[in-house]
């Protein structure tokens, strides 16, 4: 499937068991004994350095319809908002979770926690699905990160299921609609450097979440317009989003909302660089340990791009590599 414009390569069989009493667990099992697999199924020849995937696994939740690990260039994911709307309308169309009209309540777990969808299920095949966060909050605010090759950059890092730092720009000399996208990346790379040393994380829930996934660079248009504010998601190991990128959007708003430039249920539409788009708004209040946090709805479309199977030879020398 693609959300946006962004691949969701969703493995359905084949795949070992994977072993674990939570879902941390797994993840973590998972990148210890079964990463060759993952490089298989996401890296040339059979994929390439911007692939995605999503690999169901046995939930520990009980309120969990399914569960699943995301997976990429680099590794295993804790959330991913594009593949999570890609799912919901997957487990309806599959039978996973029974059709109920005109909207279907599925349940997902994730590494971040359970996130509860709504897959509208009338109208026409690609009817929208919406999904709440798990709680969004804000680490750091207007904070000058020295990076490389470019100075001091002012950015802000936030939480959305996934820790991105978030950069305008326009302090690139850049246009996130215009610009090369190499250049984009470059840009966002260096911020995803210079952040990862300079700004310190921790989550509440589980250590195993404290880690910067990316860096999103922006328009600079965070106060409310009804107009579409565009980002680019760089993350993983200069992976790039296609899509609006559901949990940096999740992130975004918790931004505004920390920084009072948008109000509770009032919607922003985010766009990607494909012009694809997402819908985001903050509906509750929370909090994350000690923080305040936010739970945002994010709605998008997902689409079927068709199915395979993939083959390992024994005799095979190039099981799986990149192009850099």
């Amino acid at each position: 499937m693609h959300t946006g414009g962004e691949p969701v390569r969703i493995i359905t069989d084949g795949f070992p068991e994977i072993n674990g009493a939570t879902i941390l667990a797994k993840r973590r099992y998972a990148t210890e004994h079964l990463d060759h697999l993952r490089r298989m199924l996401m890296h040339e020849p059979r994929g390439h350095a911007d692939m995605y995937g999503v690999l169901p696994v046995a939930s520990d939740h009980p309120d969990a319809d399914l569960a699943v690990l995301f997976i990429h260039n680099e590794g295993f994911s804790t959330m991913c908002g594009h593949a999570t709307i890609a799912l919901g309308r997957w487990a309806v169309d599959s039978g996973i979770v029974s059709r109920t009209e005109p909207v279907t309540a599925v349940a997902i777990q994730v590494p971040a926690g359970l996130l509860r969808l709504e897959v509208d299920v009338t109208g026409d095949q690609s009817s929208k699905v919406r999904f709440r966060s798990v709680p969004a909050f804000v680490t750091a605010l207007d904070t000058n990160v020295e990076v490389k090759g470019h100075g001091p950059v002012q950015i802000d890092v936030a939480y959305g299921g996934a820790f991105y730092a978030f950069a305008d720009a326009s302090h690139f000399g850049l246009d996130v609609r215009t610009s090369p996208t190499r250049d984009l990346v470059d840009a966002a790379w260096a911020v995803t450097e210079a952040a990862t040393v300079a700004i310190p994380l921790d989550h509440p829930d589980d250590d195993d979440l404290a880690f910067l996934y990316g860096t999103i660079l922006t328009d600079g248009r965070d106060a409310w317009s009804p107009e579409p504010t565009a980002n680019i998601c760089v993350f993983a190991e200069r992976e790039v989003d296609r899509s609006p990128t559901g949990s940096g959007a999740t992130a975004r708003i918790a931004i505004q909302r920390a920084k009072g430039l948008i109000e509770m249920d009032t919607e922003r539409l985010f766009e990607s660089v494909t012009g694809s788009q997402f819908t985001a708004k903050a509906v509750d209040t929370t909090t994350s340990g000690q923080r305040d946090a936010w739970i945002v709805e994010i709605g998008g479309r997902s689409h079927y791009t068709g199915e395979a199977t993939f083959t390992l030879e024994d005799e095979d020398p190039l099981p799986s590599f990149l192009l850099k």
